[in-house]
């Protein structure tokens, strides 16, 4: 099944808002197994909507709208819609007694230009709307299946999830389940680690490998589509176990996991807790990690040194190696991390000092970042050189030392 996202409205196209929606319906889809292979942004000029709809119904299967369905002279979709098809709207008497509620509730008078809510395509598979007024469509036409769905997210997505999909899924006519599972990976870039799973990924049937590119950050999903969610498990560990193979040493976690809520768990399990010295991230570390629901059992504190005289002052960073070495050097990274270990009384002490720019200091280029693991039995030290806007900079220095701690963790820790 061939899929594609029309979205309409001019304020779209003028940038006033993102259009998150088709984010959303293909994340959605890809979870079942439909590919989605165009979108389209059109104002709202019906003449231009009806162009595009013509065209999406010659290259595709299943045709998903967003916006449009609303009160005012501008919301044009479910006309237009009616027009290709050819078909009359009609009122349908649910979504007119729930708009006729609304108002009531509100105790305000209703306006006649609301009554247009409730119309519908004639012959078409209504799709309530829990959230709002104007109800979605499901229409079968010409052997393809157009839905039509309300623009504003909070609406969108719990009609979607609850009556679209599933509307899709019954017209596919497969008895089948899709089941999906995520690999999340750091230290290896996307072009690498296609490259590695290459032959994998030209072979995909059933399951499919999709890899998709985060900040600083790879996953891949594997889907499969099966008899029952047992069957597709098993296949997607057929080929999870070749990936692991290939490039395991990657792999920090699974589903929703994030380096800061794996570190947290595998911390906690061990009954053990971590502290932070960070210079260049200016505590942005800390904060992923108390993003984490019980965190507290793992984390002891952390010491922000973000100047010589604090690092000096808190940790005890001579100022001569300060002087000698510079702040974003390995040794002043090996005594942040070893003092902030002793002074918090942690299991593992963690630092973190660099160059975040716009404009290198010490000599030191943009980019430069020292990251120290300490634990009873010494410290390591790693020398990581990245790219990009500060912002960006700090953030990936931030999951590098999250890596670099579970990397110790996993290798025998303290």
């Amino acid at each position: 099944m061939k899929a594609e996202i029309i979205a309409v409205g001019t304020e779209l196209l003028l940038g006033q808002i993102a259009n998150t929606n088709a984010q959303f319906l293909s994340q959605k889809l890809a979870e079942v197994g439909v590919g989605m292979y165009y979108h389209t942004v059109v104002g709202d000029n019906a003449e231009r909507l009806y162009s595009v709809i013509e065209q999406a119904l010659e290259r595709s299967d299943l045709l998903l709208f967003s916006g449009g369905l609303g009160p005012t002279k501008d919301d044009l979709t479910k006309e237009t819609v009616a027009r290709v098809v050819a078909r009359p709207l009609v009122e349908d008497t649910g979504a007119m007694a729930r708009i006729e509620k609304y108002f009531e509730r509100r105790g305000i008078p209703m306006t006649e230009n609301n009554r247009k809510q409730a119309l519908v395509v004639e012959g078409s598979h209504v799709l309530p709307n829990d959230h709002g007024m104007a109800p979605g469509m499901a229409i079968e036409y010409n052997n393809k299946l157009i839905i039509m769905l309300p623009g504003p997210p909070r609406e969108l997505y719990p009609m979607f999830t609850e009556y679209g999909l599933p509307h899709i899924l019954s017209c596919m006519n497969e008895n089948v389940v899709v089941h999906s599972k995520v690999l999340r990976f750091f230290g290896i870039g996307e072009s690498a680690l296609e490259e590695e799973l290459m032959d994998l990924i030209d072979s995909q049937t059933n399951p499919t490998i999709a890899p998709l590119a985060a900040d600083a950050e790879v996953t891949i999903r594997l889907t499969a589509r099966a008899a029952d969610v047992a069957e597709a498990a098993r296949m997607i560990k057929k080929v999870e176990e070749q990936i692991e193979k290939r490039v395991g040493a990657y792999i920090y976690g699974y589903g929703s996991d994030s380096l800061a809520s794996v570190l947290v768990q595998a911390v906690a399990e061990r009954g053990e807790t971590v502290a932070f010295a960070e210079s260049v991230t200016g505590g942005l570390i800390s904060q992923m990690v108390t993003s984490v629901p019980g965190s507290s059992v793992a984390l002891r504190g952390s010491i922000i040194c973000y100047t010589n005289q604090v690092k000096n002052d808190l940790l005890g960073v001579p100022n001569e190696v300060l002087a000698s070495e510079g702040a974003v050097s390995a040794e002043v990274a090996r005594i942040m991390a070893d003092e902030v270990r002793l002074r918090l009384g942690s299991t593992y002490g963690v630092s973190i000092t660099g160059e975040a720019g716009p404009v290198a200091g010490e000599n030191k280029p943009v980019g430069l970042v020292y990251i120290g693991v300490s634990g009873a039995d010494g410290t390591r030290v790693m020398e990581v050189k990245l790219s990009g806007t500060r912002a960006g900079i700090q953030t990936r220095a931030a999951k590098h030392a999250l890596f670099a701690t579970l990397e110790r963790i996993k290798k025998g820790g303290c």
